[in-house]
């Protein structure tokens, strides 16, 4: 089982120094990567229900967090390490602009010699994509067609895609990925989130849920990716945790790879986590 450091973007991480110095420190600890989050903007007043938590309100103080732009905050972190991997939990797909989006991310996997794995979703907050001028309605349909677009500017050298939300003549989009293909994380937790996953991801990770619920999810989506004609067991699920190791073992079960733990300051992480880590190696 490999571990993900959640959140890293959140809980004051903004300035250069403390960036360099919790990546670094996740690097060391060994971790297999860090992870980043995304909002644009939070409305200050907002009526969308937040999915993961049972008043379906962000915590406390989270519309007022220094949320930096993942994308940016994973540049700083690709330069001052060498092998953690760098990912996105989750880059709201439908509300970027899909040849601007896909440059970038090209260029964020170029410069970090090919370790990035992108983590997206279709959004919840509806009042953040007002603020943002984007369609909430067929976000996911939007989402969806984003990722083929992304795929073909990636590996095309004349790309060109014709669409219902993008359409293109061919045009040369440089660089190219390092990657032969970037990993696509698809999150989410709803049966869309799992058909798209087991039709053009890499990987589903639903937030932590009940063991039960991943497992039925996870079904879902070795089904749906038959039903493409992909590969099931090429998919791979991930969630997230705790760190509990009751709780690893029984996600361990249901065919768990890897799971994503919580920020902490880079004093805590050798304490909290080393040790997990070594143990759950060979898992």
């Amino acid at each position: 089982m490999k571990f993900g450091l959640m959140a890293a973007n959140l809980m004051g991480n903004v300035e250069g120094a403390a960036v360099a110095e919790l990546a670094r420190a996740a690097e060391e600890v060994g971790f297999h990567s860090i992870w980043v989050a995304e909002h644009a903007v939070v409305p200050v007043e907002y009526a969308s229900t937040y999915p993961y938590d049972e008043g379906g309100r962000l915590f406390k103080g989270a519309s007022q967090l220094d949320i930096a732009d993942p994308l940016i905050w994973l540049a700083f972190a690709a330069a001052v390490t060498t092998k953690i991997r760098l990912a996105t939990g989750i880059l709201i797909l439908p509300q970027r602009n899909p040849v601007v989006a896909a440059k970038e991310i090209a260029s964020l996997d170029r410069l970090s010699n090919g370790r990035l794995d992108l983590g997206i979703g279709s959004g919840w907050l509806r009042e953040e994509f007002d603020a943002l001028g984007v369609p909430f309605e067929a976000r996911g349909a939007r989402t969806d067609e984003y990722l083929r677009a992304l795929r073909v500017l990636w590996s095309d050298t004349e790309a060109e895609f014709h669409g219902e939300f993008v359409d293109f003549p061919p045009v040369y989009c440089q660089p190219k990925p390092s990657q032969s293909a970037i990993p696509i994380l698809v999150g989410g937790h709803s049966d869309r989130a799992a058909r798209r996953a087991g039709e053009l991801g890499d990987v589903f990770f639903p937030a932590e849920r009940p063991v039960e619920t991943l497992e039925a999810l996870y079904s879902a989506v070795k089904k749906y990716a038959d039903d493409a004609g992909r590969d099931p067991l090429a998919i791979e699920l991930w969630t997230t945790s705790t760190g509990d190791r009751e709780h690893l073992e029984q996600l361990i079960e249901v065919g768990v790879t890897q799971v994503m733990v919580p920020a902490r300051s880079p004093e805590q992480l050798q304490d909290r986590y080393g040790q997990l880590i070594v143990d759950y190696s060979t898992r």
